[in-house]
């Protein structure tokens, strides 16, 4: 009764906020495709939450726990693009800021996916957890203090794919690869297999907007943008939806 229930009352709550936050200082320009790519994005994003979080309702256990995490990726991710939008709008500043704080909870939650999704099916140690939580505040952390300028560019570069390796390492090469690999079911070892993927391919436009913008001096704002919020987009809702899948397979299975 009580899961019948919050079907209806979720998706109220979920779009309570949206008058508040769907206000923005500055007019929306039909010439500024950055800006509505920021809007765009926050109701995709509001969207993909309100289905991840309907659709844990049908699963049972730790697959239940994936999909509210997705969830709750998805709608820590709209809530920050309406702020980003409202910066971009009212002053045509990049919001870095308010991008790299919605970074910092949405990508390690992220990286703890892998974990969840393995904890499911099979047994895991708490090491593959912190090893991957850590490796994504380290590469956060290190493109934050370059990024907005309280050290070097290129060493905050250096730090932010030090991080971004150790996470690549771990789910290929570590002990989260090698336990999809061999104790995983089919269904789960295709959705991990799908998650590093974005992690490596669709992860792989950050370093390249932060190299160019930053460093090779190629990219301006509106450009750099762009890129993070097409990548945002795909590496957010489509990373969550190979979770989906995983575990629709496996509820059908």
């Amino acid at each position: 009764m009580s899961f019948k229930f919050l079907k209806y009352i979720l998706p109220a709550i979920l779009f309570a906020g949206l008058p508040t936050l769907s206000f923005a200082s500055g007019n929306l320009e039909p010439t500024d495709p950055v800006g509505i790519t920021f809007w765009i994005i926050s109701i995709a994003m509001v969207a993909a939450a309100t289905f991840f979080f309907l659709e844990s309702l049908r699963f049972e256990g730790k697959w239940r726990t994936s999909l509210v995490v997705g969830g709750l990726v998805c709608m820590v991710a709209a809530v920050h693009y309406f702020y980003m939008r409202d910066v971009w709008v009212s002053t045509g500043a990049s919001p870095t800021v308010f991008r790299y704080v919605d970074w910092i909870i949405t990508v390690p939650l992220q990286m703890i996916e892998f974990y969840i999704i393995l904890a499911a099916c099979t047994t895991i140690a708490m090491g593959v957890f912190w090893r991957l939580f850590i490796g994504s505040v380290i590469m956060l952390v290190g493109g934050y203090l370059g990024e907005a300028g309280f050290i070097n560019a290129t060493l905050g570069f250096v730090i932010g794919m030090a991080g971004w390796i150790y996470i690549l390492y771990e789910i290929f090469a570590g002990e989260a690869g090698k336990v999809s690999a061999s104790d995983a079911p089919a269904a789960v070892q295709s959705g991990f297999s799908t998650m590093r993927w974005i992690v490596t391919i669709g992860w792989a436009i950050y370093p390249i907007g932060y190299f160019v913008g930053y460093m090779a001096g190629g990219a301006d704002a509106n450009s750099l943008n762009m890129i993070y919020n097409i990548a945002d987009v795909l590496n957010k809702i489509g990373f969550c939806l190979a979770i989906w899948a995983a575990a629709d397979s496996t509820a059908k299975a």
